[in-house]
């Protein structure tokens, strides 16, 4: 066993698993929404988009871009909560929620396409 390839399976599958986790409750309540559960995702697809750099196959770049869409969504959401919290008079709205968990929603779906390609790389390599 690879324990290379574990630890980027795990970061890969953290990444999704997370964000799911933020992505779940009604989209406009912020009770149902963490700030520091988004720090975290954040945080983990940062890593995970490290992790990925430096390999040259074509499943390696697509990876890559699945991983830099999701972190421009989530850089996204984090100035958009972060001019909410500090620099917008109305505060959090429902609208500005939804916007945030919207932008995490995109970010989750590029970690399932991540997440779909790892699991076709995996089975490539084993025929």
């Amino acid at each position: 066993m690879n324990l290379d390839k574990v630890v980027f399976g795990f970061f890969i599958l953290l990444a999704l698993t997370l964000n799911f986790g933020f992505f779940v409750g009604e989209v406009d309540n912020p009770d149902h929404h963490h700030v520091w559960e988004f720090a975290v995702v954040l945080i983990v697809n940062l890593i995970a988009t490290i992790m990925k750099l430096g390999d040259r196959s074509q499943m390696d770049a697509m990876l890559l871009a699945t991983s830099l869409v999701a972190m421009i969504q989530l850089a996204a959401a984090a100035i958009l909560w972060t001019l909410t919290a500090h620099v917008f008079d109305s505060g959090m709205t429902p609208a500005l929620m939804s916007s945030i968990v919207s932008l995490a929603g995109g970010a989750m779906l590029a970690n399932v396409v991540s997440v779909v390609l790892l699991v076709i790389e995996t089975v490539m390599v084993r025929r």
